[in-house]
């Protein structure tokens, strides 16, 4: 079973950032997040899968990219050979 709260160095790990970017982002909202115990702080397994979620990036190759398109199209300008 998936733990529902995560220490910070899990959340870090997970996340592929620093405990200190952990800290902060949940300071500023990005991350959910608990005081159990003795001021023990947790993270919410759920708001990591959110976070992850907002940063995923669409890699479906049948959508068309307009930048791609025209970088395509443009010239490669190539230096002589000495």
């Amino acid at each position: 079973m998936e733990s529902l709260l995560l220490r910070i160095q899990e959340t870090a790990k997970l996340l592929g950032v620093s405990k200190w970017t952990v800290y902060r982002w949940i300071d500023e909202g990005r991350l959910r997040a608990t005081k159990i115990g003795q001021g023990s702080l947790r993270v919410f397994r759920t708001s990591v899968n959110e976070l992850i979620d907002k940063a995923k990036v669409n890699l479906d190759p049948t959508r068309a990219n307009p930048r791609s398109k025209a970088l395509e199209t443009r010239p490669v300008k190539r230096k002589p050979h000495p």
